[in-house]
């Protein structure tokens, strides 16, 4: 017999706000609206619930593959990309373990748009809509 602990529901919400916040944050930086639009009906960064049971070892590994993507594309963009395609695909290989579509490169974030205004992007404040 084996014991599993089964992840709670703040780290089921923290990993969503983490995908929420590549969405929010990261891919307006980077792509059109379009193209955001294409991720999310593609399923980019959801769940393929045959491949995720939902335990505590799998959430924490989940978290730290999108912190970790989240910042390897943070410093890319200041130090270049090849340094760090190694660690982005092994970040990108646990994710896909765990049953989350992430096919994007480091090549995709290599350069920010120079303007970016997006419909995705969170309003600054409660009074912009």
């Amino acid at each position: 017999m084996k014991t599993v602990y089964v992840a709670t529901e703040e780290q089921k919400q923290y990993i969503q706000s983490l995908i929420e916040q590549f969405y929010t944050c990261i891919f307006p930086k980077y792509f059109t609206d379009h193209e955001i639009e294409t991720f999310q009906s593609l399923g980019i960064l959801q769940f393929q619930s045959s491949t995720y049971d939902g335990t505590l070892k799998e959430a924490f590994e989940i978290i730290s593959a999108l912190q970790s993507l989240q910042a390897i594309i943070e410093f890319a963009s200041l130090h270049g990309v090849s340094y760090y395609n190694q660690l982005f695909q092994r970040n990108v290989e646990q994710l896909v373990r765990h049953g989350i579509s992430f096919p994007l490169t480091p090549e995709h974030f290599s350069h920010e748009k120079d303007h970016y205004v997006s419909i995705y992007m969170k309003p600054a404040h409660s009074w912009v809509m």
